[in-house]
């Protein structure tokens, strides 16, 4: 066989966000993995975004978990499993099954998924099960249910094609959710009458691309939308056919508006009351309007009412299950849907059924010949987790998550799991710090290795397959609990052997007992064969028998509440939780653009982690000034359970009185930089979901008495200083390290930890306080370091770029001790576009030809891929003009 012929490609599902993007995989004779995007996919039409088009860089053997471990060592399968079964059944017989738990998550596949489900509620017979999910979208199935009956997001992607107005609230769009926002800014290029409208307090790479801002004070999103709701009462913008034929509790709903007159809405949002007739002229005026809402709603205590108010508007204008309107949910994970229909939360059933529903709970113990069924909610992720610390639960399975660097108060569920009588963790790695505190670690299979579905944001159901074997004797969740399970002595209803098999079986259960009372339904997929299962192109539900699948939903009515219409939402008029005098500000979470969950996948990328390679505080310039805080200085930042210390990025794009630190970093990637340590464990009453936006904080700058930059062949085995942040670079790793004590004597101990008893060329100032020193293996780089009383001045891209392996030549000693370029050498300065590795140098160069977004673009490539960075290179040229008038302002004065 020729190594042409050798060559494969596999249509698979990115592992990311909610969009649920199409992958194309072609994988070589040797195993090399090249990534596309999938053309035929509806959910992107080839598009991938950074953290997509990196895929293959984290497809990688190293840091992998190989076998199942016990106490850390080493031990077969048949060890490991025994001890989860005995463990479990030990726990249930002396304290009953609520005495356990599983924590699971949107990494998921469904078919993992429904095992969970069936055999924590079905068989141990508690529903102590409960997902990160809850931590990302709960709000969002609570919101839908009160309002809908059931958990659906009527829309499709196709909306936001037909759609004349977008409002984008609560999204960073055009980061945490690329693909679907460069579509929408397609649409807006073919139809610039398409108005896009972007709701949030701080100004973004999605605030810059849009028509409108309403940088409104945080925790307001209610009374901005109970606002809507009432002026279009007033003034006669109801679609009073839809209402009568397909809602109820209109009178309450607008009674609960009576306080939100326009003066009063823009005292409660600090909006000017003319920009909120502005608004809402341009809701009332254009009938095809889609809302879409992520994290920025679902994220805060009073989340469930934010979507309530939401979802309200569109009711009360009948702008729902048409083309281009409707109230849309944009998930965070790529299988948080798929988890959501197979009953991954602590309150649902399999299915969309409701565990508190004694029909619905006969309907799953008989289908499932489940000899044990609970008949209460378990308890939400942040209960669950404190019930973990006080003892109640006694033994935990936590599934493809990170709860201690992810949940609020994550010190506590530290503490928790450090006291917890057993913790099995089924991961990837033995690295994550939740990881750390396992009892029983089991290995489990990556995205590339496991076969099985997934849902994305507009119920779209994909398929993601197998690309390389597994990685030593990982194992699919599904296979590793049914084996559980078999060991628990429930061997038949386990009996699985492939996920077509679950898939059909969950596919059953959707239609068994369902006359139409609930709109999850995929009969036509019961008898799928293993050979259409293998082939299954992308579907969306339902999928029923003799029907078109998917498309929109509820169009006319036909709702999944008792009476088949749906609830207008009187949402509760809770108070945002105040500053204090102790703690001024409000520290608001949320991703970055290249940089996924708690970076057990992406912190393995170099290319993902050259845009933003340390964990930073975003601050005002005015409160930066009071607090004492410089630009790329240091800042601790406290509040009542914990602390951390993060770079400085004083920015006007930052609301006075707030603050914004990434949720990304781990004690794997820095010293400090678990923000979620910060948040305190207020929850949502309906949801239970965490209000992880809105936790008062105080800034201090960090006083380092040192600080050091350093570029390594290998990472050491220990960082210096207090405060440090590692990320991968091509060839090595880049370090930024600062901490307290005398200078030369904390270089001088790191120097001699990574020499390796290599002669280092050395710089000294020890009088102006700069020590530096380059160490070579032969003629290899093998680290660089640069150390100083003050802040480092290193051309950080440039040096990093010395590791390399492609690079053509190493500059002089001389040179690498400057920490710069020489004259007639590139340095192309900070990552903007991580797809097409493009620094901020090479586009202020280019900007000289260019002079927009698109013309950099043409003569760079930035810009060209997924797009997320167009809002930075937007703000770059913008900077470069003002900076141009300033100074033909000062030349003609």
């Amino acid at each position: 066989m020729s190594s042409t012929q050798s060559i494969r490609t596999i249509k698979t599902t990115c592992p990311y966000c909610g969009v649920g993007c199409g992958v194309k995989a072609t994988v070589s004779a040797s195993g090399a993995v090249r990534i596309a995007g999938d053309e035929d996919h509806p959910s992107n039409f080839g598009r991938l975004c950074s953290k997509g088009s990196a895929l293959a860089d984290v497809l990688v053997p190293e840091g992998r978990l190989r076998m199942p471990q016990i106490g850390g060592q080493d031990v077969s399968w048949d060890a490991a499993l025994h001890a989860v079964a005995s463990r479990f059944k030990a726990v249930i017989a002396e304290h009953g099954p609520d005495a356990t738990a599983f924590y699971v998550s949107g990494q998921l596949l469904t078919e993992d998924y429904y095992i969970a489900n069936k055999l924590m509620k079905g068989y141990i017979g508690s529903a102590n099960i409960d997902t990160n999910s809850r931590l990302c979208m709960a709000s969002s199935v609570a919101g839908h249910k009160r309002a809908f009956g059931e958990d659906i997001v009527p829309g499709t992607y196709e909306d936001f094609d037909h759609a004349d107005l977008v409002v984008l609230t609560g999204s960073n769009f055009a980061w945490c959710h690329p693909v679907l926002h460069q579509r929408l800014m397609a649409a807006k290029a073919a139809r610039p009458e398409l108005m896009i409208v972007a709701i949030d307090p701080r100004k973004t790479a999605t605030t810059q691309q849009a028509d409108m801002h309403l940088d409104l004070a945080p925790g307001s999103d209610v009374a901005l939308f109970q606002g809507l709701l009432r002026w279009l009462s007033d003034n006669g913008h109801d679609d009073s056919g839809f209402i009568a034929g397909h809602t109820q509790g209109l009178s309450k709903a607008l009674a609960a508006c009576d306080d939100f007159s326009i003066a009063q809405v823009a005292r409660r949002t600090q909006l000017p009351a003319h920009t909120l007739a502005q608004f809402y002229a341009l809701f009332a005026k254009t009938e095809k309007t889609v809302t879409v809402y992520s994290q920025g709603v679902n994220q805060a205590a009073d989340g469930t009412d934010r979507v309530g108010a939401i979802i309200n508007c569109h009711l009360f204008t009948g702008r729902i299950g048409r083309p281009g309107m409707g109230p849309f949910s944009i998930t965070g994970q790529p299988n948080a849907m798929g988890g959501r229909e197979v009953g991954g939360l602590a309150n649902q059933l399999a299915c969309h059924m409701d565990l508190e529903n004694p029909q619905h709970r006969a309907t799953a113990r008989a289908f499932w010949g489940a000899p044990h069924m609970p008949g209460k909610a378990g308890l939400k992720a942040v209960d669950l987790f404190d019930a973990v610390a006080s003892g109640k639960v006694k033994a935990i399975w936590i599934m493809a998550t990170n709860p201690v660097d992810s949940l609020p108060n994550a010190d506590k569920v530290r503490r928790a799991l450090e006291t917890c009588e057993t913790v099995v963790v089924s991961d990837v790695t033995t690295d994550t710090d939740t990881a750390k505190l396992a009892d029983i670690l089991l290995p489990a299979m990556a995205w590339g290795e496991k076969n099985g579905t997934v849902t994305n944001s507009e119920r779209r159901i994909s398929r993601q397959r197998r690309l390389k074997n597994a990685t030593g004797e990982a194992r699919a969740d599904w296979d590793i609990m049914c084996d559980v399970a078999r060991r628990m002595g429930w061997s038949e209803a386990f009996d699985f052997s492939s996920e077509v098999e679950i898939f059909r079986e969950y596919a059953a259960m959707t239609a068994f007992d369902n006359d139409g009372s609930r709109g999850l339904d995929l009969s036509a997929l019961a008898d799928v064969t293993a050979e259409a299962y293998d082939a299954l192109e992308p579907v969306q539900w339902p999928v029923v028998k003799g029907k078109a699948p998917g498309g929109r939903l509820f169009e006319n009515g036909g709702f999944y509440t008792p009476s088949r219409r749906a609830n207008f939402i009187v949402p509760a008029q809770a108070a945002a939780q105040p500053r204090t005098l102790d703690l001024p500000f409000t520290l608001n979470t949320g991703r970055i653009r290249d940089q996924w969950h708690s970076m057990t996948r992406t912190g393995l990328s170099a290319t993902l982690s050259q845009h933003l390679a340390e964990p930073f505080v975003e601050i005002h310039p005015e409160d930066a000034r009071q607090a004492g805080i410089k630009d790329a200085s240091l800042a601790e930042i406290s509040s009542r359970t914990g602390s951390v210390i993060v770079r400085a990025l004083v920015t006007p794009r930052q609301r006075r009185g707030s603050v914004f630190v990434p949720m990304h970093w781990t004690d794997q990637f820095a010293s400090n930089g678990r923000v979620d340590a910060l948040v305190a464990p207020q929850t949502d009453p309906f949801s239970g979901q965490p209000a992880l936006k809105s936790t008062a904080v105080y800034v201090q700058p960090y006083a380092a008495q040192w600080h050091g930059f350093a570029v390594l062949r290998h990472r050491p085995q220990s960082l210096p200083g207090r405060y440090w942040a590692i990320a991968p670079v091509h060839g090595g790793w880049r370090l930024e390290c600062a901490g307290q004590g005398a200078l030369g004597q904390s270089y001088e101990a790191f120097l001699e930890a990574i020499r390796q008893g290599q002669q280092p060329i050395r710089y000294d100032d020890a009088q102006g306080g700069q020590h530096r020193a380059a160490i070579f293996a032969g003629d290899t780089l093998a680290a660089a370091l640069f150390f100083s009383k003050t802040l480092v001045g290193v051309s950080r891209q440039w040096a990093s770029s010395l590791l390399d392996p492609d690079r053509d030549e190493m500059p002089s000693s001389l040179h690498i001790l400057a920490g710069r370029a020489a004259s007639d050498q590139t340095d192309q300065g900070a990552i903007v576009c991580a797809c097409m590795n493009v620094g901020i140098n090479t586009i202020r160069a280019a900007a000289g030809r260019a002079s927009d977004v698109d013309s950099i673009g043409a003569c760079t490539g930035a810009g060209t891929n997924c797009g997320s960075c167009r809002g930075e290179i937007k703000q770059i040229l913008e900077d470069l003009r003002a900076d141009k008038n300033a100074i033909q302002t000062a030349v003609g004065g």
